[in-house]
């Protein structure tokens, strides 16, 4: 099965780096003092343009720095792949988008990441008639497995596993997007079919119980068979030039920064 979207897609990775972000604090390791600009790792986060419009595919710690970095004056709407901190604690930082854009961004998610978006960030949705101007305003849009357009940009959900925990990818026209996952169903490789460019978790060499390591991941690249495969939300464990120097031909580390268009 193919699921392609109508336009052409921009994609910009704003974040590579695991929950901690590279450099560690406390840490003094060869990657964590690391000259290369591609081994310094922003929380996990994607920036998509299609057909005029921005889709943010989740609000980290950095989203502000991130934002101002890449020359993201306008968001569309923000899809969420789950709840964890690393993936949302930016929520806030969109409130400068609801003054450029005179409106609520929407977000997307399950109904348990709204859940979680409703509570970490009650602020946002309670009255607050003694500061109406000191939170962000969202309008909230429950998915689940079920492709879905945004002003004529189909996007298509993927269901995965992070450890015990349900999580979501996004599959844009021949692009897809996998992060935090360590098992991904019989029924998402089949909406993986025909990519072009895949970005897929891969957190570090040794085991994790919510993560793709290093070697899982490259399977799994085989598997779906991109043109091109990303590996993202990546620990201080795998250095940006002598990692990608061991890599298959059409693997390689995201970094941040990293930009790229898939027709």
């Amino acid at each position: 099965m193919t699921i392609d979207g109508p336009n052409v897609v921009e994609v910009t990775v704003l974040g590579s780096g695991t929950s901690h972000g590279v450099p560690m604090i406390g840490c003094g390791c060869g990657v964590c003092r690391s000259d290369d600009p591609r081994d310094q790792r922003h929380r996990p986060s994607l920036f998509v343009r299609s057909g005029g419009q921005g889709f943010l595919i989740d609000t980290t710690p950095e989203l502000r720095i991130q934002c101002i970095a890449h020359d993201i004056d306008r968001v569309d709407a923000v899809l969420l792949t789950h709840h964890h901190a690393d993936h949302i604690t930016g929520l806030d930082d969109l409130r400068r988008f609801n003054w450029l854009m005179h409106k609520p961004v929407p977000l997307y998610g399950s109904e348990r990441t709204l859940t979680h978006v409703r509570e970490m960030f009650r602020y946002a949705f309670d009255p607050a008639p003694d500061s109406p101007h000191s939170r962000p305003e969202f309008e909230l849009h429950t998915i689940d497995a079920q492709a879905f357009c945004i002003d004529g940009q189909l996007i298509t959900p993927l269901s995965l596993m992070h450890g015990p925990l349900p999580v979501l990818g996004f599959r844009f026209g021949r692009f897809a997007y996998c992060t935090d996952c360590n098992f991904i169903p019989e029924e998402s490789f089949d909406r993986l079919e025909g990519l072009d460019v895949l970005i897929l978790d891969a957190l570090r060499r040794t085991p994790h119980p919510a993560h793709f390591n290093l070697e899982e991941a490259i399977e799994i690249a085989h598997r779906v068979g991109a043109r091109q495969t990303y590996f993202t939300h990546i620990t201080h464990q795998l250095g940006h030039e002598q990692t990608n120097s061991e890599l298959p031909q059409g693997m390689a580390l995201a970094y941040d920064g990293l930009r790229f268009e898939v027709g």
